[in-house]
């Protein structure tokens, strides 16, 4: 198990000298926003992703079992974080859930009908038959 966490600080490691990420946020932000759009992906990029955010294999690994270059997994997944922004920024799944759950929690302190019914109509729920 040690061995994972090891092998995930170097890809990361990888990732922030290329720029790609910033921070441990950012790969948690990924692995979430892959839960949302994750379909949305081809068959091959969609292994990939699975195998690095949610198996925690490495680029190496991963090239290995496909029988292609590291290169050739990074850039994939590199492409695939960018769809995920790109989904992201057109849909807005991710934001707008965690938008409701910021108001539903500031709700439960303080509660009221009008605080309920405004939240419902900002999200446009009152619309919903």
């Amino acid at each position: 198990k040690g061995l994972k966490k090891v092998k995930l600080t170097i890809d990361m490691d990888f990732l922030y000298n290329e720029g790609i990420m910033d921070k441990l946020e950012d790969f948690l932000r990924y692995s979430v926003l892959f839960l949302y759009y994750g379909e949305l992906f081809s068959k091959k990029q969609k292994q990939y992703l699975e195998l690095y955010l949610e198996e925690n294999s490495s680029f190496t690994e991963i090239a290995e079992k496909y029988g292609v270059t590291r290169q050739a997994v990074f850039d994939n997944i590199k492409r695939g974080f960018k769809q995920l922004e790109e989904y992201e920024s057109k849909l807005k799944i991710f934001e707008r859930e965690k938008e409701l759950k910021k108001r539903l929690e500031n709700l439960k302190s303080n509660f009221t009908k009008e605080n309920l019914e405004k939240i419902i109509k900002d999200f446009g729920y009152d619309e919903v038959n």
